[in-house]
């Protein structure tokens, strides 16, 4: 099944069996030395549940470019460094935006573009990921401190570490959801699921909209009692669902024997989803510390 998932709908589902794995197949033979026979090499029946091995497990461990393929353990360890830059450099933004406010919008048009960049970029730049990262958290840090510095003012600190925890929360709970089988990526799921997240963008920016004329004490529509909560618990939901597509493109892209680059890219996936749901989180614990 062809993923939709707007950052990693790139990677394309291929037949292990027919024309792409033939294809690879004689390349690693031609490049391992061997002689590939005059009629095109058929993979080995392996009895069911049985581990590949000989020619064919060394094969599947590489790309028919000769590269490595992408592992789970890859997309963890890159997942790991850019989580880690992020939450670094959180710290940063948090002490700078505060002494220097200014460099808030500098900051935050330069995470949007490099999000874009390497969204769209057909070959994956470890180096601009390691930069979005950095840039990422330096966002995260100066709008955490606006936040924060709103929700003291109303008498409810530390609304931060509560939207870190709700979130990494809401992670373990779709990842367990998703691993049992209880949420299945399929075609309908992902058609509804893009259908909410078009629908709720635009109705952020109509919202973004009428905060200008100070509709909702200048939240715009997620200010407005009982629609702005509805509104934001409907924000978290669509976003956290987005893990289940990012969950499905991982395994998608692990299967196919994508280059170990690729990795790259699906931990950019993650992360963005990620700091989707925190945003969300922290601006209805933002909203609900100014409710009396």
């Amino acid at each position: 099944m062809q993923t939709n998932n707007p950052v990693l709908s790139r990677y394309e589902k291929a037949d292990a069996s027919g024309f792409a794995y033939t294809e690879g197949r004689t390349a690693f033979a031609r490049a391992s030395g061997e002689a590939p026979s005059a009629t095109p090499a058929q993979p080995a029946t392996q009895p069911s549940g049985a581990p590949p091995s000989g020619d064919d497990l060394q094969f599947q461990t590489v790309t028919a470019g000769g590269g490595l393929r992408v592992t789970l353990n890859d997309v963890v360890v890159k997942s790991a460094i850019m989580f880690g830059l992020v939450v670094a450099f959180a710290f940063v933004g948090w002490n700078l935006i505060a002494a220097a406010p200014g460099l808030m919008l500098p900051v935050f048009i330069a995470a949007i573009a490099l999000g874009f960049v390497n969204a769209l970029k057909k070959s994956v730049s470890p180096v601009l990921m390691v930069i979005f990262a950095v840039v990422e958290g330096l966002m995260l840090g100066g709008i955490s401190f606006w936040y924060n510095s709103y929700a003291v003012i109303n008498g409810w600190d530390g609304i931060v570490l509560q939207a870190v925890v709700a979130t990494m929360t809401t992670f373990g709970v779709m990842l367990t959801l998703y691993l049992t089988g209880v949420i299945k990526v399929t075609k309908r799921f992902t058609q509804i699921l893009m259908v909410a997240a078009v629908s709720y963008i635009v109705l952020a920016l109509a919202s973004l909209v009428a905060a200008m004329f100070g509709v909702g004490g200048g939240w715009g529509f997620y200010g407005v009692d009982g629609i702005g909560i509805i509104i934001s618990i409907a924000g978290v939901a669509i976003a956290s669902f987005f893990l289940a597509l990012d969950f499905e493109a991982i395994k998608q892209g692990v299967a196919m024997g994508l280059p170990e680059r690729e990795s790259w890219r699906m931990s950019f996936g993650l992360l963005v989803t990620l700091v989707w749901i925190y945003l969300e989180f922290l601006r209805m614990f933002a909203i609900l510390s100014g409710r009396d």
